[in-house]
């Protein structure tokens, strides 16, 4: 679907993918419903998209069902339709084996991640198959389709995102509706702030993460571009490319190699 003209609901818009799909979007002659938790990072958004720039927000958390299922509605009565969504929102859990992490992160993962993505398609989705053309973009994740120790839990997650993604591909194959989803690597993004989890990391750490994150812009225009072309999945950065590859090939080896990698951001 191609983006010009229509109306797109974008979550996490208040920060990282989301907030540069959201200003990719209107770059691209889009206008925008932006959600997010955080009311001043939304207005953040607001304010790097320029003065008269065709976005409504909606602050609200994507776990609260009530609150998104009269959000299709808000939306509508604002911009006059929605032609599109994009699930961005997404937290990670803290870097702690499953042994030693407490049900309150779990249950608060699985809240954000999985369900807020659920009731966020669930409820658009009649709207989306009314209109001449919908689309839906989920964003799971790297560790949705390769376990990553210390995110067992966020990865279990993405992965209920992936299969609930690929699932509605299928169902929507004869309507108007196309369906896409998305596994980002490693992208340079505020996550980890935003989800309270702290990183241990010495300055030269630091550097190299940098140096090996994909930048959110670039991540954007991937996942738009995907959007545009009607793909089925869009793989961004070279990390979730090449361990796409090698987990299909070779899964257990895969498995191992992301163990190996984690093991000093593990506690014992």
């Amino acid at each position: 679907m191609k983006v010009a003209g229509k109306v797109v609901v974008v979550t996490g818009a208040g920060s990282g993918m989301g907030r540069e799909v959201a200003l990719e979007l209107l770059r691209r002659g889009a206008r925008i419903a932006g959600v997010d938790i955080n009311e001043t990072s939304l207005a953040e958004t607001v304010t790097l998209a320029g003065a008269g720039a065709p976005i409504a927000t909606f602050p609200m958390s994507v776990a609260d069902r009530a609150a998104v299922e009269a959000l299709p509605a808000a939306v509508v009565e604002k911009l006059g339709a929605v032609d599109g969504l994009i699930n961005c929102a997404g937290i990670i859990q803290p870097f702690v084996k499953l042994v030693d992490l407490e049900y309150t992160a779990i249950d608060r993962v699985f809240d954000v991640n999985w369900r807020g993505t659920l009731y966020m398609t669930k409820s658009f989705l009649p709207v989306l198959l009314a209109r001449p053309e919908g689309h839906i973009v989920n964003v799971s994740s790297m560790g949705g389709f390769i376990p990553v120790p210390g995110q067992t839990i966020y990865g279990a997650s993405k992965a209920a995102v992936k299969l609930l993604t690929e699932g509605l591909n299928s169902e929507c194959a004869r309507t108007k509706v196309r369906v896409t989803v998305v596994f980002p690597g490693a992208v340079a993004t505020n996550i980890a702030q935003n989800s309270g989890v702290a990183i241990s990391m010495g300055a030269a750490d630091v550097d190299k993460r940098k140096t090996m994150t994909y930048p959110a812009d670039k991540a954007a225009l991937d996942i738009l571009d995907g959007m545009e072309k009607d793909a089925y999945r869009v793989i961004v950065g070279s990390d979730a490319r090449f361990l796409d590859r090698i987990y299909r090939l070779h899964p257990r080896w895969a498995a191992g190699f992301i163990a190996n990698k984690m093991k000093d951001l593990l506690p014992g």
